[in-house]
């Protein structure tokens, strides 16, 4: 069975930073392109950003020098180190693992971002 569980989001004050783990389980993430999205209350999902099977990696325009994606494959997981917040990041941020080839596609559960003061 396949799991991508998030953690690590939280309250956090403008200007702070958070770290978003995505730990798999039931799949070896460096075979997949791993994205981060987030999604606030009637909106759609933001691709925020991306990292592939080569470590190639994408950002939205939005986070651009103040996220980084990375992954650490000896532990399964992959990061979103969040800098420099704003009150607009606040949403519920998911994790996705896509192997295209194979028609996966997971999701994890989401985990809450708030950036108030």
């Amino acid at each position: 069975q396949v799991q991508l569980v998030e953690s690590g989001g939280g309250l956090v004050q403008p200007g702070g930073s958070l770290s978003l783990s995505c730990v798999a389980s039931g799949v070896i993430l460096r075979s997949y392109t791993i994205n981060w999205y987030r999604q606030t209350p009637g909106k759609q999902r933001e691709l925020v950003a991306t990292i592939t099977e080569g470590s190639s990696t994408n950002y939205a325009d939005s986070v651009k020098g103040r996220f980084t994606i990375s992954r650490d494959n000896a532990k399964n997981t992959v990061y979103l180190q969040m800098n420099s917040l704003k009150p607009e990041d606040t949403a519920v941020y998911y994790c996705n693992g896509v192997r295209t080839n194979w028609g996966a596609n997971y999701w994890g559960q989401g985990t809450q971002v708030t950036v108030s003061s």
